[in-house]
Order: structure tokens, then sequence, then C-alpha cells
């Protein structure tokens, strides 16, 4: 674990830039109503990061992201959000198997919304905060999802094939965790063709499986080194100790912790520690890190995936600068087996350029 340590160090500093948050502009909105049809859609959170073109459910209705905010409200940020037309066919846990999520007591459904509870799938027949589905069956229909294999979320890797890998992991790290964070940054794990994003998510779970001994370790070990970089304007108010690893990708420095705080509508700087208490925080921070970091190479994880330029250099933009150029072979060899394991479970390619 002494790798968790430093690993995002002044390369980082130099390129890390907090996403500027455009403060709430409501102006008269052109409102053009669009015809209802299937959507993807998610309902809104309060805090949460949207991107141009999400679409999300706000009492009853339907609105799209018309400029990218940290979850402004719809009715109130006019200049960010635009009324759309939905059917609700779409993702969201709502209309079809594929948006099928686990069923959770006391999370709020609406009519339509598909659930999974105890290997059956029950669509929802009226609005209800979570009733059980084998007890309240005036809010729930036992519904057929047809077809064979397991629906899961419609999601580049399913339940059963993360529980597979990872049967051993902390209980912190779950996978409906997972999905929720990568809702939140829609680019990850839906770019490119089918291969391409499972190819994407392998990746992905292969270095950050690395970085936490398989989903272990929550946050480093060690946790009195001084990664809090002074020179930075807005300081280290949680304390000089506080921005030790945590999270898949074991997130480190103040720099860091304030970078993607801002991208993802999150104190991170004055509270880091609430990665380590939320899975879907957790893992948002490793995405984040996945989809906008460079780091010691010279391109982001994602785009080394989608641009085909091979898994070697997703292990350069993570840790490159300590493990690539033959500096350490067997770290190097402990991602690339990882990769190996998960595209063989998933049913994927593992294409070229594996190491670095």
């Amino acid at each position: 674990m002494t790798l968790l340590k430093k690993r995002i160090l002044a390369s980082l500093a130099a390129g890390v830039m907090a996403a500027s948050l455009a403060v709430i502009a409501p102006t008269a909105s052109s409102k053009a109503e669009v015809s209802a049809q299937a959507c993807t859609f998610t309902d809104w959170v309060q805090g949460q990061w949207y991107t141009t073109g999400s679409i999300v459910r706000f009492e009853g209705a339907y609105y799209v992201a018309e400029h990218d905010n940290p979850g402004y409200s719809p009715t109130v940020s006019t200049w960010y959000w635009e009324p759309t037309g939905c059917d609700g066919g779409g993702g969201g846990g709502g209309g079809t198997c594929a948006g099928a999520t686990d069923w959770a007591a006391g999370r709020q459904y609406y009519t339509g919304n598909i659930v999974k509870y105890n290997g059956s799938y029950y669509i929802a027949e009226h609005d209800n905060p979570g009733y059980d589905p084998t007890i309240s069956t005036w809010f729930w229909e036992p519904h057929n999802c047809g077809g064979g294999g397991e629906p899961g979320t419609g999601f580049p890797i399913s339940e059963s094939q993360f529980n597979s890998l990872f049967s051993g992991r902390n209980s912190f790290y779950t996978y409906q965790g997972f999905v929720d964070a990568a809702r939140t940054i829609p680019a990850f794990g839906t770019s490119g063709s089918d291969t391409v994003k499972k190819q994407e998510v392998a990746a992905f779970l292969a270095n950050t499986a690395h970085e936490t001994g398989n989903f272990v370790y929550i946050e480093e070990i060690n946790k009195n080194n001084d990664l809090c970089d002074e020179g930075q304007p807005y300081g280290c108010p949680a304390g000089t100790y506080a921005y030790y690893g945590r999270g898949p990708i074991q997130l480190s420095w103040n720099f860091n912790y304030k970078a993607a705080g801002d991208y993802l509508g999150l104190n991170l700087l004055q509270n880091p520690y609430q990665v380590a208490q939320n899975s879907t925080t957790a893992w948002r921070t490793a995405i984040w890190y996945w989809m906008t970091q460079r780091g010691p190479g010279s391109m982001t994880g994602h785009d080394a995936i989608v641009n085909g330029a091979g898994f070697g250099q997703t292990i350069r933009s993570i840790n490159g600068s300590l493990e690539c150029d033959g500096r350490n072979p067997a770290q190097v060899q402990s991602r690339v087996s990882n990769y190996q394991r998960i595209t063989g479970v998933i049913g994927v390619t593992q294409g070229g350029n594996l190491y670095c």
C-alpha cells in the first residue's frame, strides 16, 4: 500500500484546475416543448453534478440540462435547465428492464419504475416510498423482463459479475454505489462501441482494485503523511494530515480534494472524510480522476481506452512515474492481471498495448 501515498504529485498540482462554477442566473427560458419520447433520466438530486444533455425528473416533470451545473434547481435556475418531453421509458430505474435496480426499502419509487427483488422483477403501479413489492401488491406488480441473462442496470458490468470478481471486498464498495456514481458522469462507460464501453469499465476496475487491495481498503493505511500543499491559496482547512488517500483511486492531497469537490459539487476540501463515508461519493471521486486527470501520463484513463491507446496508458496516467518504463514491473503486472481477469469475466477482448 506504500504506492498509495504520494502518487498524485507536483505534475498533478500544476495540471489540476478546479472546475469553475457559474452563479445561478435565472433568466427567461424559451421553454420549447418537446414531444414525449422514451429517454434516460434520473431523479434530480441537489448538489449532484449534471452535464449538458442530462435529463432529470423533478416534481413529476422532466428537464434537460442546457449547461453543466452542480445540481441547481430546474425550476429556479432556468438558464441551466429546459423543460423536456419524456414518457419515462428510459433509465433512472424506470420503464425498461435495462434500467432495473435492486429494490431498496425507503427509497422513493414512481409509477413505471422496475426493480429486482429476491431474483424477480416488479413494476411500480403507483408512486410509493419503497414499500415491499411482495407485501404492498397494490403498489407493485410482478413484471416479466423476458429474454436471457441478467438485465442489471444496462451497465457494461452486471451486479453478478461484479460480485463474483470482488467477492471479498469491503461492503462499503457497493455495486449500486458504483452505478449511481457513473450516472453522474455520463461519458464514463458509455462512449464508443459496446466493446470499448466494457474495456473502459474493466480498465477502471483493474486499476482501482489494485489501488485498494481488491476493494478491501477504504482509506490509506498510513495516515501520518503530510499531503498538504500549503502553497495553495485555500490551504488545508481540514488539517495538515487530513488529505490522505481515500476511496477507489485513493484520492490524496488537498489540491485534488479541492478540484474533485468543485467538479462534483461537494466541499471535499473542508470535509475530505466524506469520501470514506459514502460509497457513491467515493466512486465519484475515482471516476472524476479517471475522466479528467492525466497524472504523470499524456492522456486521461478514459481517453486511453476510448481512443485506442491501450490499457498500458491508463497505468501511466495513474502511477506511471513510479511504475512504468521498467520502474516497478511487478506492480504493472498486478494491474494487467486484474484487467485480464475482469475482461475475461465480462466477455470482452483486451485490446493491445497492455503494458507501459
